[in-house]
C-alpha cells in the first residue's frame, strides 16, 4: 500500500496528479526503455512467456479479474492522460510502485487501440490437469487443438457465460497468455479452471473420474438434444478444418451432432460449443 499521502493524491484531479507524479515519481518517456522492451518481449513470443514464466495483461477490467483468480502483479504501468480518475485508486491500492509512461509510451505498450491506461506484467500459473479442482457433477469443455488464439478466447468466454466448471485444452498450439487469448476472452482466462495436456493425459483423466465424454463429430453421431447430460459430462469439440481425432472419437461415450439446415456443413468452433454447452445447462437447471 502507499503512503497516505499517495493514498490522498489520487482522489483529486489529474492535473494535480501530474504535478505529484513530476514531483515525487520517475516517468519513464522513451520508447527504448529497458522495462518498455521487457513488456513488449513478453508480448511478442510464447517461449519468452514460458521461459520466465510471466506475461502481459492490459485493462483495469482484465487486471481485476486476475487479481480475483489471484495472480499476482510484478509490474504495473499507467498513463494519467488515459486512465479514468475512478481507477487511479486502484492503481494505487493493488501496485504502490506503478510505473508512470507518457502516453506515446503506453501506445507502444498497448495491445489494443482501445485501452484503460494500465499494463501490468502477472506472474504465470501452472495449469496442469492434476491441480483441477471438480465438484460432484463436473461440467468440462474440452477443445483439442484450437489454432487460432481468439477461437480460445472466444471459447473461454463461451464457458464463462455457460457456467462450466473447467476448460481443457488438448495439444495446444501456444500457451494460454498469448495477448489475443486475454483479449478475446475478456478476461475468461483468468474467470476459467484451466487444465492443458495432451489428447492421451486428459482422455484417461476424464475416464478416471468417471466422466461421460460427448465429441462433436459427424461419424456415429446422434443429435445433441438426445443425450442427457445432467450426470458427470465433457463436451469435447475440435477444430472446424479437421474435427477430432479418431482417438477422441474412439473414446467417447457418445458421439454428437448438431444438426445443419443450411447449405454449410459447420460453424465456428465456439459457436457450436456454445449451442452444445447451454444444452447441458438447460437440462441440468430443469427439474
Amino acid at each position: 500500500m502507499g503512503s497516505t499521502t499517495d493514498n490522498l493524491i489520487l482522489f483529486v484531479p489529474k492535473e494535480i496528479h501530474w504535478l505529484y507524479i513530476a514531483i515525487m515519481k520517475k516517468i519513464i518517456s522513451s520508447p527504448q526503455n529497458s522495462l518498455v522492451k521487457n513488456v513488449l518481449h513478453l508480448q511478442e513470443k510464447s517461449r519468452n512467456r514460458r521461459r520466465e514464466g510471466k506475461f502481459v495483461v492490459e485493462g483495469i477490467r482484465e487486471l481485476k479479474l486476475a487479481l480475483l483468480a489471484h495472480y499476482r502483479i510484478q509490474q504495473l504501468f499507467y498513463c494519467p492522460d488515459l486512465i479514468e480518475e475512478k481507477n487511479l485508486h486502484f492503481i494505487q491500492e493493488h501496485h504502490s510502485n506503478a510505473i508512470v509512461v507518457t502516453e506515446e509510451v503506453y501506445r507502444k505498450i498497448a495491445y489494443r487501440s482501445s485501452t484503460e491506461g494500465a499494463v501490468a506484467i502477472l506472474k504465470s500459473k501452472s495449469h496442469d490437469l492434476k491441480q483441477i479442482t471438480l465438484p460432484k457433477a463436473p461440467f468440462i469443455l474440452v477443445a483439442e487443438a484450437p489454432e487460432k488464439p481468439g477461437n480460445i478466447g472466444a471459447l473461454l468466454r463461451t464457458a464463462d457465460a455457460a457456467g462450466v466448471d473447467a476448460v481443457m485444452i488438448a495439444n495446444p498450439k501456444t500457451d494460454m497468455y498469448n495477448p489475443n487469448i486475454i483479449r478475446s476472452s475478456v478476461g475468461g482466462v483468468f474467470t476459467n479452471q484451466i487444465a492443458t495436456g495432451t489428447t492421451t493425459e486428459i482422455i484417461k483423466f476424464l475416464k478416471e473420474n468417471h466422466i461421460k465424454i460427448f465429441c462433436a463429430t459427424l461419424q456415429s453421431a446422434n443429435a445433441y438434444t438426445a443425450e442427457n447430460y445432467k450426470g458427470p459430462t465433457a463436451i469435447v469439440v475440435g477444430t472446424e478444418a479437421v474435427g477430432l481425432s479418431s482417438e477422441w472419437r474412439e473414446s467417447s461415450t457418445q458421439n454428437i451432432i448438431i444438426p445443419m439446415n443450411g447449405a454449410i456443413d459447420s460453424m465456428n468452433v465456439s459457436v457450436s460449443a456454445g449451442i452444445l454447452l447451454f444444452e447441458v445447462r438447460k437440462q441440468r437447471e430443469s427439474h
